[in-house]
């Protein structure tokens, strides 16, 4: 029996072992995707205790304890929880979770961050939070001690268009900090024109912009202003949110009807409001394209199911798969885009891993004469797919409908600052598979070859892709 989370954790063969501890494990992260508070990095923030730090915003764990049946007042503080007492539901509920990431993740953290490789329970739950508490008050447990301890060279945030990007402007001018924090734009409020707060926030855009925003065509030019202004602050990825695989077609006129209709707070029909997202996400593509920027398609999320805790607001752990993802429709979408000559490096994600194939295949119609490899490619396993055998599919997927050795690997997707483990977690995933088809002798476990798989899946790939390499000093930005 192997013993509980040893050094050779997830790695069930000497080759598996040797990439992940020579190849994988020395390499620092690049995490090209999370939802970590940039204000936060820049003010150096620290934690009174691991509650804030560990259990304040992921969604994640909160799903887990609400499954637990902790009451609601006891996980997201709503109702005015005490920090111990959140705690110890987690550390009740976790010893339940066995196969769920989470239980893999957490101990992952208390061991990297706080030293701690007993598994957390209900009986070592208040010596757990002490310690940790105690361990915050080190000098390199702040935010920027966390993610330099982490070996994190990049970090992309996740922006409004309208954001300031005022504290990217600070930490881009504090020569003291190793991490490089980039923007990343994510224009969603400006596309889900069936919001009841749509009209309020091109006006919030439009002073963002410089512009009054009172037709499609101005929307567009307010947008593509900030993409620039995205650009100059070391800006290389968008970002957007769909509900499902989308490819409408719409003239001008009828784009302006409905861009009005949502401007006037007056309804708007799914269909058009899928109109206007494909023309909205069209045009930008334009400038992704020309600036070469990376544009991420995120789809097949069903957000908000409880409306009862509405009043939690977003990602508060309500979500769920979207059977209905639509993923063929995606193909139309990046026709369109290449037919025109604007189709950007572009990463596709589906939360419904039934739709892992189709991407693969997907992608693959639209790599020829690209400027780089694997230019459309499926993302990881992405939010809850993220765990062992999501990701062990994910590769599987990958390396049998696509090209492995392009893939560009793992993100934290996360608003948590000790959630770096994941990459650990990933690496020791991605080695044991490269491991096994090396000792099952399918692939050759002597040379270059599959060392280098290791190390570009986990960290080079990601910096060539996004043109990370590209970014020189923070005064260069």
């Amino acid at each position: 029996m192997k013993p509980f989370m040893d050094d050779d954790f997830l790695l069930q063969t000497p080759t598996a072992q040797t990439l992940y501890h020579q190849h994988a494990a020395p390499l620092p992260i690049l995490d090209y995707h999370c939802h970590i508070d940039p204000r936060a990095i820049a003010e150096d923030r620290r934690y009174d205790n691991i509650t804030a730090l560990w259990l304040g915003g992921d969604h994640y764990k909160w799903r887990l304890m609400r499954a637990a049946g902790v009451p609601e007042r006891e996980i997201t503080g709503a109702l005015g929880s005490d920090p111990r007492t959140v705690f110890r539901r987690y550390a009740q509920a976790l010893p339940r979770a066995a196969g769920n990431p989470l239980y893999h993740w957490s101990h992952l953290e208390l061991r990297r961050y706080f030293g701690i490789g007993a598994p957390l329970d209900a009986r070592n739950a208040d010596a757990v939070y002490d310690r940790c508490n105690e361990r915050l008050r080190g000098p390199d447990m702040s935010a920027r001690g966390i993610l330099e301890r982490s070996r994190v060279e990049v970090l992309c945030t996740t922006d409004d268009p309208a954001d300031t990007l005022e504290w990217h402007d600070r930490l881009r001018r504090d020569g003291t900090f190793r991490t490089r924090v980039l923007p990343s734009f994510r224009p969603d409020k400006a596309m889900n024109i069936e919001k009841p707060d749509f009209a309020a926030y091109l006006d919030r855009l439009g002073t963002a912009a410089g512009l009054e925003i009172v037709s499609f065509d101005t929307l567009i030019e307010a947008l593509k202003q900030r993409v620039l202004y995205f650009n100059e602050r070391g800006g290389r990825v968008s970002d957007h949110a769909l509900e499902y695989g989308l490819c409408e077609a719409a003239g001008r006129p009828e784009l302006e009807d409905i861009f009005q209709a949502g401007r006037e707070g007056r309804p708007v029909p799914p269909l058009d409001g899928a109109k206007f997202r494909t023309a909205v996400l069209c045009a930008l593509a334009e400038d992704y394209a020309r600036l070469d920027w990376v544009m991420q398609l995120h789809f097949g999320c069903l957000r908000d199911n409880n409306s009862a805790y509405a009043r939690l607001g977003p990602d508060t752990g309500f979500d769920c798969v979207n059977a209905g993802s639509r993923p063929e429709r995606m193909a139309a979408l990046l026709d369109r885009m290449n037919a025109a000559g604007r189709l950007p490096r572009t990463i596709l994600y589906s939360l419904n891993p039934a739709d892992n194939e189709t991407l693969m295949t997907v992608a693959g119609c639209f790599n020829a004469d690209a400027p780089c490899p694997g230019r459309v490619q499926p993302g990881p396993a992405w939010w809850f797919n993220d765990h062992k055998p999501g990701m062990e599919k994910q590769l599987s997927d990958f390396a049998a409908g696509g090209l492995l050795g392009a893939f560009t690997g793992m993100l934290t997707d996360s608003r948590s600052l000790l959630s770096y483990p994941r990459h650990e977690y990933f690496r020791r995933i991605l080695c044991n598979f490269l491991g096994n088809l090396a000792e099952g002798g399918e692939y050759p476990a002597e040379g270059e070859a599959l060392s280098g798989l290791a190390e570009d899946i986990s960290y080079y790939n990601t910096l060539r892709f996004f043109r990370l390499d590209t970014i020189g000093n923070r005064s260069d930005l």
